[in-house]
C-alpha cells in the first residue's frame, strides 16, 4: 500500500492514495491504541466526531471484532441546536446508526438539548469532566474548523467545556455540499460544540480528512501558522495527534 508519511512539527501526518486506505489505516491504529490502553484501564472514555469524512473509519470499527466495547464509553462532539428530537441530521443519530447501535458500547453519552442549550451544556459538561478523555476521533472542516469550533468562535484558551456557539457561513455550506442537508436555510445557525481545550485535553488524538474540498484546510493546517484563523493547525502542538488524508485532501499524488 502507498503511502507517504511525514512530521510537522508534532503532528504525525500519513497520506494515502484512497479513502478505504486511510480509513483502514485509522482504523488499524484506533483498534491498536484501545488495546493497549484497555491492558492498563478498566474503562475507557472515546469522543468521536460525526461527518461523511468519518465514514470509513466509523465503517472499520463497526465491522471489526477486535474491540471489547463493554469497556469503552463515546461521546460525541458537537450537535446541531434546534432540530428534533429525532432528525436524521442529528450527530448522536448519525453516530448511533453508524456505529454505537452495532457495537453497543458500556455507555453512550449523547448531547441532549430537549431542556435548552444551557442544559445541555452544563450536564454534557459535568460528564466529560468525571475522567480523562482518552482516545479523540475527529476531523477537519473546510473552513479549518476542529468540531463547530470555526473561526469566528475557535479559543485555543477557551475556560469552557462546552459551549454554544453560531455556525460560519463557510461551515454551513459545508453541511449541504456533504448532503446533509438539502439548502443552506436548512442548516441550523446554532450548535453545541465541545471546545478546543476540551479536544485537545484527549491523550491521543486520530484525525481523518480525505476529499478536495479539503484541500485549502489540510494545507493551513499543515503549512500556515498557528492561528484560530485555522483552528486545526493546533492540532500541530499536540503531544500525540496523527493526520489522516487522502491524495484528494493533500494534494499531491501517492506514488
Amino acid at each position: 500500500m502507498s503511502e507517504i508519511s511525514q512530521q510537522v512539527d508534532a503532528l504525525q501526518v500519513r497520506v494515502f492514495e484512497t479513502r478505504k486506505a486511510m480509513g483502514t489505516a485509522a482504523g488499524q491504529d484506533v483498534v491498536a491504541k484501545i488495546n493497549e490502553l484497555l491492558r492498563e484501564k478498566e474503562v475507557l472514555r472515546i469522543v468521536f466526531a460525526a461527518a461523511p469524512s468519518q465514514n470509513e473509519l466509523l465503517e472499520y470499527l463497526a465491522t471489526t471484532k477486535d474491540i471489547d466495547w463493554s469497556r469503552i464509553d463515546v461521546f460525541h462532539m458537537d450537535e446541531y441546536v434546534g432540530l428534533s428530537a429525532d432528525a436524521p441530521q442529528r450527530f448522536g443519530h448519525f453516530l448511533t446508526e453508524k456505529l454505537f447501535a452495532v457495537v453497543k458500547p458500556r455507555t453512550v453519552y449523547l448531547i441532549d438539548d430537549s431542556a435548552g442549550a444551557d442544559r445541555a451544556c452544563e450536564q454534557y459538561a459535568h460528564l466529560l469532566s468525571q475522567a480523562p478523555i482518552d482516545i479523540v476521533c475527529l476531523g477537519i472542516g473546510e473552513n479549518g474548523h476542529l468540531a463547530f469550533n470555526d473561526p469566528p468562535v475557535a479559543d485555543f484558551n477557551d475556560s469552557e467545556i462546552i459551549k454554544r456557539v453560531q455556525l460560519d457561513s463557510i461551515c454551513r455550506q459545508q453541511q449541504v455540499n456533504d448532503g446533509c442537508f438539502p439548502t443552506f436555510d436548512d442548516v441550523p445557525a446554532e450548535a453545541l460544540t465541545l471546545t478546543i481545550p476540551t479536544l485537545l485535553a484527549g491523550q491521543h488524538l486520530f484525525c481523518v480528512v480525505p476529499g478536495k474540498t479539503k484541500h485549502d484546510a489540510i494545507q493551513n493546517t499543515l503549512y500556515g501558522p498557528i492561528t484560530t484563523a485555522c483552528p486545526a493547525s493546533i492540532l500541530r502542538q499536540h503531544p500525540d495527534c496523527t493526520l489522516y488524508v487522502d491524495q484528494d485532501s493533500y494534494g499531491q499524488p501517492v506514488a
